[in-house]
């Protein structure tokens, strides 16, 4: 610990200027050879930066379809995957209004106007959906 307290920034500056001070004839010389040293071993020791150009992506391509298929099977497919899609949908449907009943329930046990609240909200939503038709009104006249 004693090492580091008879260091100082301070004590380093005299010093270099008390050596700057004193009459020698090379000191000019001296500076010139010590900057370009240092800056000679800073360019060679310090790297250039260089970036890797980025891998080519693998692509992956849809292998569980056949390739002759007609356009009848596409189009068979696709509606029995809109299908599957939409009873998806229903049910996500059934559990967020489940969701919205369960909240109910809640609100009116703990004391909040329910009914007001859902009121207040269609109100934001429809004033949303009119701002949205006129944004999208004056961006079609544009």
């Amino acid at each position: 610990m004693r090492y580091w307290r008879r260091i100082s920034p301070r004590g380093a500056v005299g010093d270099l200027v008390e050596q700057w001070r004193q009459p020698t004839p090379y000191r000019w010389q001296i500076l010139g050879v010590s900057v370009a040293l240092t800056f000679t071993l800073m360019v060679v020791l310090i790297p250039e930066s260089q970036r890797a150009p980025p891998a080519r992506p693998e692509v992956t391509y849809i292998s569980t379809f056949e390739p002759g298929r007609s356009d009848e099977e596409i189009a068979a497919s696709n509606l029995a995957n809109q299908r599957r899609q939409d009873e998806v949908q229903v049910q996500r449907d059934a559990l967020e209004e489940r969701k919205k009943e369960l909240y109910r329930r809640l609100g009116r046990a703990t004391g909040i106007d329910v009914d007001a609240m859902e009121r207040q909200i269609e109100r934001e939503q429809a004033a949303e959906a009119a701002a949205a038709a006129r944004a999208q009104a004056t961006a079609g006249e544009e």
